[in-house]
């Protein structure tokens, strides 16, 4: 039967050849004099050929122990190797996810933690934008997964996508904000090509009620402060309705608005990521259990 070689064992001699020396492949190895002289006596034994010419100042291989050093060199670049992509780690996969503002409210924060917490093993990359231009990204394949709104007349059909939660559309605006009913509603709304824009003029334009645009801005957060400062009254969904804001309705002399939900579109091709869509639809469950706002009084 053939003997085996042990890898530590052909470590040493190359560590003992290469310095030529006990003491310095102890040093390379992490080990002691005599631990290096008893693995060298196994190996030794184990082939039955003596490795080394040993005297009292120094330590060269022997005729054989020449020849067998590119051997034992080979041996342990093959198992380096082997061992190397046995235990790399797995890369890390990536995963580009667009969210519309509108979809995580004033919990932004909140939201982003979830995601992190819920995929530590992938590498996420969040952008943020608006509806619209998210969905054209994610069609061209520029995002693995959006969440975003869907409204009525929006290019997702009705069928696309999961629904994370609904979103209807309200109208907001600072406790303390007056506003004449002869004079024209003031409107604080994210500019085009945000389609809630779109929506509130038109919505007000049905309803023969008189406008003006207020505070414009691409940002929902700047808009948000604008409500809540009391400079205009807000077209958002329920879920981004500003923490200092009430809501208003027909009984506040405005028109109804549409119904809108909040939907996750991921692209199912690659099963690898199904897991992770589900995680963040959980992620976003945080913002469907937030307690609705009341009515103004």
């Amino acid at each position: 039967m053939v003997a085996d070689l042990d890898i530590d064992l052909l470590r040493t001699f190359v560590a003992l050849a290469e310095t030529e020396s006990f003491t310095a492949a102890g040093v390379r190895l992490g080990a002691t004099q005599s631990t290096i002289s008893v693995r060298l006596k196994k190996l030794e034994d184990r082939l039955g050929r003596r490795l080394f010419e040993r005297t009292p100042r120094a330590v060269a291989p022997t005729f054989f122990g020449e020849g067998f050093l590119s051997e034992a060199r080979r041996i342990l670049a093959v198992h380096d190797d082997v061992m190397a992509r046995a235990t790399a780690t797995a890369p890390t996969r990536r995963l580009s996810l667009g969210v519309s503002e509108h979809a995580t409210g004033s919990r932004l924060t909140g939201v982003l933690r979830s995601l992190r917490d819920l995929m530590p093993s992938l590498s996420l990359s969040v952008t943020l934008g608006l509806s619209e231009e998210l969905v054209t990204d994610w069609e061209a394949g520029r995002h693995d997964a959006v969440v975003v709104r869907r409204l009525g007349r929006t290019s997702i059909s009705a069928g696309t996508g999961r629904q994370l939660f609904p979103d209807d559309l309200v109208w907001c605006a600072a406790p303390d904000l007056v506003r004449r009913q002869d004079e024209p509603v003031p409107l604080a709304v994210i500019s085009r090509p945000c389609r809630l824009m779109e929506i509130a003029v038109e919505t007000m334009e049905a309803a023969a009620l008189p406008w003006r645009l207020a505070f414009v801005s691409r940002d929902l957060v700047a808009v948000q402060a604008a409500v809540e400062a009391g400079l205009g009254i807000g077209c958002v969904g329920r879920a981004s309705v500003p923490t200092g804001a009430v809501i208003l309705g027909v009984e506040d002399g405005l028109p109804p608005l549409p119904q809108s939900e909040i939907v996750l579109l991921a692209d199912g091709r690659d099963r690898a990521l199904a897991p992770a869509f589900d995680l963040i639809a959980d992620a976003f469950n945080i913002v469907a259990g937030e307690p609705r706002l009341q009515r103004r009084a």
